[in-house]
């Protein structure tokens, strides 16, 4: 069996990143192929040192850091790149590289992180965030979007199976593609996000890059409305600068840090705050495996992957709308709630998200729809 496996881009080792780096290790003789190749030489040592094929947009001026206004170019480019030479094609995607041509006899598998959020159901948020909501500027981002929508459900009949990273990703692949999906839930590094027995301080705690819709500016809000309770907030991010203006004195900002500090902040924190909706959200099971219990939006994959307190063994709590009012109730439920959720029970639920769990069922998913397709070629040939 030949295979190849295809990524969107590889600008940066994000959670997209972490997924692929596992499914490499499923299948570890595939070649691997991206729209583009940027990925520092410090953040290169998950790949093995293999080569990676890219189209031609790599060689476009500006390409390593204004890729992302190439969008109109990329299913054009995705389409170019040749895998006719392969028996079987899994595409990681987020953008574009579920639209890899194949033919009747390749079996294409897709590993989904989500249909493109910004071309469907978060197109008017990411358009109000990007200064894209009106104008002439607006009018033509929009048409470029909807482009992208037809070319998005055309190509999605190219993929023979999906695999989604949670159901509420299942969700939205059957909304936008009229397709079922198997969930995979993506891998989580529980051996080096491990159960310390170091005592609990009053601080709340989250970890973020600083975007939008990550809600960080939500928690500064709620929190200065508890100024007798300490935020700590790790990230870096375009919203950074504007964040530091609004601080209150119970908030500290403390931009990225090493993996020993966010750890060390995980294992001592009286529990992990968590505002976005999110299509699996890794912080949040990181935060349990180390025994953290998570103050999290009830919305996206939360509710999969963090146990409520309706839950036998809760090892959290959801408020139900993006507001800092819920938030703060939130805050003031867990702390009269909080004897309930045992560092043991975070722990546990965490470990159903395993970096072999996940080895495991993708390795099983594709062996056996493998011989199946193998199964319908070979009785069409008879």
């Amino acid at each position: 069996m030949k295979v190849a496996l295809v990524h969107d881009w590889l600008t940066t080792c994000g959670g997209a990143e972490r997924v692929l780096e596992q499914i490499i290790r499923v299948l570890p003789e595939a070649d691997l192929f991206s729209l583009i190749d940027f990925l520092p030489e410090t953040e290169r040592g998950f790949l093995g040192g293999r080569p990676v094929r890219t189209s031609f947009l790599q060689r476009l001026p500006w390409a390593r850091w204004r890729y992302r206004e190439y969008l109109p170019l990329m299913p054009f480019a995705i389409e170019q790149l040749d895998f006719s030479g392969y028996d079987l094609v899994v595409s990681s995607s987020y953008a574009v590289a579920k639209g890899a041509l194949t033919g009747p006899d390749q079996l294409h598998l897709c590993f989904c992180h989500s249909p493109m959020r910004y071309a469907w159901d978060l197109q008017n948020q990411y358009l109000k965030d990007s200064g894209l909501d009106r104008g002439l500027r607006s009018v033509l981002a929009r048409w470029l979007l909807h482009g992208m929508r037809n070319w998005d459900v055309r190509s999605s009949t190219g993929v023979d199976d999906y695999i989604a990273v949670s159901r509420f990703v299942a969700r939205r692949i059957r909304k936008a593609y009229r397709r079922d999906a198997t969930v995979i839930y993506p891998p989580v590094d529980t051996e080096t996000f491990a159960f310390s027995e170091a005592r609990r301080e009053p601080f709340y705690f989250t970890a973020s890059r600083l975007v939008s819709y990550k809600r960080v500016d939500l928690m500064i809000e709620a929190f200065a409305g508890l100024p007798d309770r300490q935020l700590v907030v790790m990230g870096d991010g375009p919203e950074a600068a504007r964040l530091r203006t609004r601080l209150p004195p119970n908030v500290r900002l403390i931009g990225p840090q090493p993996l020993s500090v966010l750890l060390d902040h995980l294992q001592r924190a009286r529990a992990f705050v968590f505002a976005a909706i999110e299509d699996f959200g890794i912080a949040p099971v990181e935060a349990q495996a180390c025994g953290t219990p998570v103050i999290a939006l009830g919305q996206g994959a939360a509710p999969e992957t963090i146990r409520g307190l309706d839950s036998p063994q809760p090892t959290g709590v959801f408020f139900p709308q993006q507001t800092s009012q819920a938030l703060r109730s939130a805050i003031m439920l867990f702390e009269r709630e909080s004897s309930r959720i045992a560092p043991e029970a975070c722990r546990a639920n965490a470990l159903r998200f395993s970096v072999e769990r996940f080895r495991l069922e993708l390795d099983q998913f594709i062996r056996e729809r493998y011989a199946h397709f193998r199964q319908e070629l070979a009785a069409v040939a008879d």
